[in-house]
């Protein structure tokens, strides 16, 4: 009887609750015009929904690589004040935090994109910044680094769970059950999450290796389409057991 459930779980269509909508976007990068495009055609969508819920999610990667990363994170936190939002954490935003902590990370953060993060917050950093100016844009950095801003990187989630439907900045590790994924994989897998079929007991909804186009599998699907490269953010609206993708 349970191998029964499992393999109608498998062939179901997954679904979110009865009365729900969700608006999911990942790996923003620093393009706040892209995002408020995207704001703008939610509003929209919004005005012709009825009395259904809505929640936005956020998959990760707010930061680095594209120009503006502060105002980006500005507009977040204002969408988020206005709209029942949830925030996931990247694995850009977790290294962050690492660097406020341990300043000689920085040479791996330059090569994230950390340099058009920096300019963002007024910063001026030369191309290719020695280690004692390093120590200093750290510095300089920190004192730029809006207090909101900081509670708001701090308080970012891991996942999020909703109907058959499970919200992850990269991937989850096959064979772990979902409960017990850990959190370094969940901001940083890639080929072991990608080059799997497993069923693993959510449709998972990612982010974090860019495509061209959403990559819609049976088991997941990933809506990271390069936005600071490409110019193009996906928004994905969920209802019922219909996703579609803008």
């Amino acid at each position: 009887m349970m191998k029964l459930s499992r393999l109608r779980a498998r062939l179901a269509k997954p679904k979110l609750p009865e009365g729900i909508r969700i608006y999911a976007m990942s790996d923003i990068h620093g393009c706040a015009d892209k995002l408020e495009q995207m704001f703008a055609v939610i509003d929209r969508d919004l005005a012709n929904l009825g009395s259904r819920r809505a929640i936005h999610v956020f998959l990760g990667d707010y930061i680095d690589r594209g120009p503006d990363s502060k105002r980006t994170i500005d507009l977040l936190i204002n969408r988020g004040l206005k709209h029942e939002s949830v925030f996931l954490k990247g694995n850009h935003e977790a290294y962050l935090l690492s660097l406020l902590e341990d300043p000689s990370l920085f040479q791996a953060w330059r090569q994230f994109g950390a340099l058009p993060t920096l300019t963002s917050y007024g910063l001026r950093p030369s191309l290719n910044p020695d280690p004692l100016e390093q120590a200093e844009l750290i510095e300089q950095f920190k004192l730029a680094l809006p207090d909101y801003q900081l509670r708001f990187l701090k308080g970012l989630r891991a996942r999020f769970v909703c109907g058959d439907f499970f919200f992850v900045h990269a991937g989850v590790r096959p064979g772990v059950p979902l409960a017990k994924q850990d959190e370094q994989d969940m901001l940083w897998i890639r080929e072991e999450f990608l080059d799997s079929n497993e069923y693993f007991g959510k449709y998972i909804v990612h982010g974090h290796t860019p495509v061209q186009k959403p990559d819609v599998r049976p088991n997941r699907i990933n809506i990271d389409t390069g936005a600071y490269a490409t110019g193009n953010l996906t928004l994905l609206t969920i209802q019922n057991d219909s996703l579609l993708a803008l």
